[in-house]
């Protein structure tokens, strides 16, 4: 997937999660006390991964799951101990360098593995999997390169590919803009809202995906967490 708009966003994105902000992310992502403000949003992405894992097997055992954009490794770490072998790939090498750490050492329990990888989530040199989960992380792009970015991840899929976008609301467009005060160096890359109408068109007039179904779709809201969860299945 070479195009330009993906690769220019990529790169920004790289640059954010593994230069300026990861040690930010380090924290929002553990029991350490954080404000209100990113409380909510460390609510919010507790919730939604939450969600995500619930629509996976409890029982996982010989199946292949790329957790792509793995951040520091939570939903992989539950993927593992339900005996999953999870590739789990995020574009910050620092990040992923955390994901493997707290695995060996906090969450080193579980029939199946984990293998870290620093790199692009759509790189299809990982090969198949049964199911792929994309937490947002594909949140800062605009609705054509989630669309190009869903259709390529399907090719490589047997049972599920779940993700996550902005959704394009009123209050998130506010939210966003006051977000905007808090200061540039630990600010992330702009978020892209979209219509999931937009993204169901632009899905279904792929004729390769014809055999895909849109199934279910949750929306969680905390604060400043605004993130819309949608799964797409091969029955």
């Amino acid at each position: 997937m070479e195009h330009t708009s993906y690769l220019e966003r990529r790169e920004q994105i790289e640059h954010y999660f593994d230069r300026t902000a990861a040690k930010a992310w380090e924290v929002l992502t553990s029991n350490a006390p954080v404000g209100r403000i990113r409380r909510t949003v460390r609510e919010g992405r507790d919730q939604m991964r939450a969600t995500l894992l619930s629509w996976l097997p409890q029982d996982m055992r010989g199946m292949r799951l790329l957790d792509a954009g793995c951040g520091t490794g939570a939903l992989a770490t539950e993927a593992m101990r339900r005996g999953a072998h999870v590739v789990a790939i995020d574009l910050s090498p620092t990040l992923v360098q955390l994901a493997r750490e707290r695995s060996v050492n906090e969450f080193h329990n579980g029939p199946g593995s984990i293998e870290f990888l620093a790199g692009d989530m759509l790189d299809p040199a990982m090969g198949h999997f049964d199911y792929v989960v994309a937490m947002d992380s594909l949140i800062h792009y605009d609705t054509d390169d989630i669309v190009k970015a869903i259709h390529g991840l399907t090719q490589r899929t047997r049972k599920a590919v779940i993700f996550t976008f902005a959704p394009r609301t009123p209050m998130l467009a506010a939210m966003h803009r006051i977000g905007r005060l808090f200061p540039r160096s630990d600010r992330s890359p702009s978020l892209e809202p979209v219509l999931q109408s937009d993204l169901l068109q632009g899905l279904t007039a792929i004729p390769e995906l014809g055999a895909w179904q849109a199934n279910r779709t949750q929306r969680i809201s905390s604060g400043f967490y605004k993130s819309q969860a949608w799964e797409w299945v091969k029955p």
